[in-house]
């Protein structure tokens, strides 16, 4: 009796086990985008977290897992733009909040009967913008110029876009975790609507002016 309360004890001891990615959801998703395939990292890992193994490296991000790089773009997600917008200390720094609201989101897209995976590559590809606006000094005066964007780049500022996005809608009362479903779908469907889809289709608009 008393070995059974001693185990017992030691087992509520015990840390909440994070989910493993690796064993839950398929990594063979398919990457339309050829620009894509070599900034999208879909290497199966079980927990996706580096911590900062790869940030000395040259391109190091390139070897990060890309739910990782979701995660760490939610752990800042009080800017908008270059502008800090609101606090972000609740966010900041906390890796398992974010992993638990990327978690959440992906079990909502997998109750919808799709891939989380899949959805957030097609989220990715939807709202990477292919060339942008850059300030260049020319002649003695500063003009804005088109320039094509690099495909690390493309998914930076497509997982920034998405966490932006997430931020505001969960910033108006919505939960994170579905504020992130509702972007991550919106954006694996090419709407409109959807904030990071918008933002790349501004940021392009502004790229065809400047030509």
């Amino acid at each position: 009796m008393v070995a059974e309360k001693q185990k017992d004890a030691e087992e509520a001891k015990k840390p909440e086990v994070i989910p493993m990615f690796a064993n839950k959801y398929s990594y063979n998703a398919e990457i339309s985008d050829m620009g894509l395939k070599t900034a999208i990292n879909l290497k199966p890992i079980i927990i996706p977290k580096s911590a900062g193994l790869y940030s000395q490296q040259k391109f190091g991000r390139n070897k990060v897992n890309i739910v990782e790089r979701l995660i760490a773009h939610l752990m800042v997600p009080g800017h908008k733009g270059k502008k800090h917008l609101r606090t972000s200390k609740v966010m900041s720094g906390r890796y398992y909040t974010a992993f638990n609201i990327v978690y959440k989101s992906f079990q909502r897209i997998e109750h919808d009967g799709k891939n989380p995976i899949q959805v957030l590559v097609k989220a990715i590809e939807n709202s990477s913008p292919r060339e942008e606006v850059m300030s260049m000094l020319i002649a003695g005066q500063r003009l804005a110029k088109q320039v094509d964007v690099s495909p690390l780049r493309r998914v930076d500022l497509s997982l920034r876009w998405i966490a932006e996005g997430t931020f505001q809608m969960s910033a108006a009362g919505k939960k994170a975790d579905e504020a992130l479903y509702e972007i991550l779908t919106g954006a694996a469907n090419n709407l409109d609507s959807s904030f990071p889809v918008s933002k790349r289709i501004e940021v392009e608009r502004q790229a065809g002016a400047s030509r």
